[in-house]
């Protein structure tokens, strides 16, 4: 078979002028390709708006073609490394435990289950049916439940998310956890598209069929069950302590797979205490900013802007500032809107979501400046980091007054350091609503000077990024964990039969690597034992 890359289509252009350009490109005649298929699709929107195409062919003397061609887009496609699961062996006497039902903990249990282990999965929050009707009721009311909120709960932060499943690294085990979610009732687009995503309204029901199969399976899986603490003998694990419906209990265990999500920080507190090897890692802060999805449809697709052959457009931007600070945009959610993703009482945290269609009014994104531990006093204690993000969440709850309400501002008045008195033409989508304010008066001063000193430069590489009534929501302070667990070439933490992975554990920074990282635990956890 024969791979092409760089096919170039106009918005809208079919199969049939796809199978041309390919024929065109290999000096056939479309007739002569026996079959193609799409291996990748992505958009460029650099010049004039394209699709372009990666495509298998499969032609009759393959190699009298290529050398008839001459066209570097064409090559002999070579198999990639395909993931090999770990061999079925017997359950062992003690179940290994999961304990995190988000991306990394998801797809750790599958490859325990599929080996034949029987894990315990233990997530503190609740179901997505369930979980979906808590953070409704805390969008519309104020209400918040610290166990069941867009952090905790059956599929982790990313399940009210834009569900966004690219990666900047290679890895085999990617196409095994893609093909896994389309098995589940993912859209098979992801398969293809370059910047792959399920949407939450997908997502949500991904996860019920993946809970499914991996009961199927033999998976102990128990909701509103919290890890409240380790047992320990002679540096090894011997028993976790969890507290859920039943009460408090002791679970004896040897191996656990500890998958916390960020925002698990009385988890943090608790391997601290144990003395588990923690060190503070860098992170990002910062707000969150809003746009109409039209105008940066404008920006980036110009004349094809609209076109029914594209779909709504992102961004991604960064810029390297004069004092070494990083400034960049982050988990962009077309069509979507800001969302209250707080897990603690009296603190406002913002994330940002899309469903599948992306199809709401605004695009949002994180616009996040790099912090170290430097900043917030790492050297003196790995939880710092913890700190930090709590008074930033705690003075983004006291400006916006209270009832989780949102401090919010216009990007002209925040480079000019006023309150905003209201919208423009950018609507906030921020449930329960915001309180229009200053921003600066809850942001560290270096954040806010960042920020101000990034929104002009990042508007000259997306024309309008820092349009006047673009609107700054705050804050974002959750983009990854401010905490890693450290853990040896086997897997393991400092804590014998202890296994950190995923992104809360700092080994990882979106749901495709997140699950891949749950992967590799489990498969170490198998080598070990």
């Amino acid at each position: 078979m024969i791979k092409l890359e760089g096919i170039r289509l106009a918005p809208g252009g079919g199969e049939a002028e796809l199978r041309a350009k390919a024929a065109r490109l290999l000096r056939l005649r479309p007739g002569d390709i026996r079959e193609l298929q799409i291996l990748r699709r992505s958009v460029d929107a650099r010049e004039a708006a394209a699709v372009m195409y990666t495509v298998r062919v499969t032609v009759d003397n393959e190699a009298a073609v290529l050398r008839r061609c001459r066209s570097q887009k064409a090559v002999l496609l070579k198999p990639g490394p395909e993931y090999r699961p770990p061999a079925v062996r017997p359950p062992p006497e003690v179940p290994p435990i999961v304990v995190g039902a988000g991306p990394a903990g998801l797809f750790a249990a599958l490859v325990l289950a599929e080996a034949g282990q029987r894990p315990v999965l233990l997530e503190r929050g609740r179901p997505v049916e369930a979980r979906q009707a808590d953070v409704e009721r805390f969008w519309s009311s104020g209400l918040l439940d610290p166990e069941s909120n867009v952090q905790f709960g059956e599929g982790g932060a990313g399940a009210f998310s834009d569900g966004k499943l690219n990666t900047g690294t290679k890895d085999p085990r990617h196409r095994f956890i893609l093909e896994r979610l389309t098995a589940c009732g993912a859209p098979p687009d992801i398969l293809i598209d370059a910047k792959p995503h399920v949407g939450t309204d997908y997502l949500h029901r991904v996860l019920q069929n993946l809970r499914r199969e991996l009961e199927a399976l033999g998976t102990d899986i128990r909701f509103e069950t919290r890890l409240e603490d380790l047992r320990v003998e002679n540096g090894r694990l011997t028993g976790a302590e969890i507290s859920g419906p039943a009460g408090r209990a002791v679970l004896p265990c040897r191996e656990l797979i500890l998958c916390p999500g960020h925002s698990a920080r009385d988890t943090f507190a608790m391997l601290h205490r144990r003395g588990v090897s923690l060190e503070a890692k860098p992170f990002a802060v910062g707000l969150r900013i809003e746009h109409r999805q039209a105008d940066c449809d404008a920006a980036q697709y110009r004349q094809y802007a609209g076109h029914p052959g594209l779909p709504a457009s992102t961004y991604k931007l960064s810029c390297h500032l004069p004092s070494g600070r990083g400034v960049f945009s982050f988990c962009v959610c077309p069509g979507g809107e800001v969302v209250a993703a707080a897990s603690e009482a009296g603190r406002v945290v913002t994330n940002g979501m899309s469903e599948f269609a992306r199809d709401k009014e605004n695009i949002n994104g994180a616009i996040l400046v790099n912090v170290t531990p430097e900043d917030f006093g790492g050297d003196s204690s790995p939880l710092a980091g913890v700190a930090f993000q709590r008074k930033l969440e705690e003075g983004a709850y006291a400006l916006g007054g209270g009832g989780y309400q949102a401090p919010a501002q216009r990007v002209e008045d925040f480079l000019a350091r006023r309150s905003s008195a209201g919208p423009g033409r950018v609507r906030p989508s921020y449930r329960p609503g915001v309180t229009w304010t200053d921003l600066h008066a809850c942001l560290p001063p270096f954040v806010a000077a960042a920020l101000e000193e990034a929104l002009p430069i990042l508007g000259r590489k997306l024309r309008g990024y820092d349009a006047p009534d673009a609107v700054l929501t705050g804050v974002e302070s959750r983009s990854s964990s401010p905490v890693r667990v450290l853990r040896g070439p086997d897997g393991q933490a400092s804590l014998r039969g202890l296994y950190p992975c995923g992104e809360g554990a700092g080994y990882a920074g979106g749901i495709l690597s997140a699950a891949a990282d749950g992967m590799r635990a489990a498969e170490a956890l198998l080598a070990n034992s």
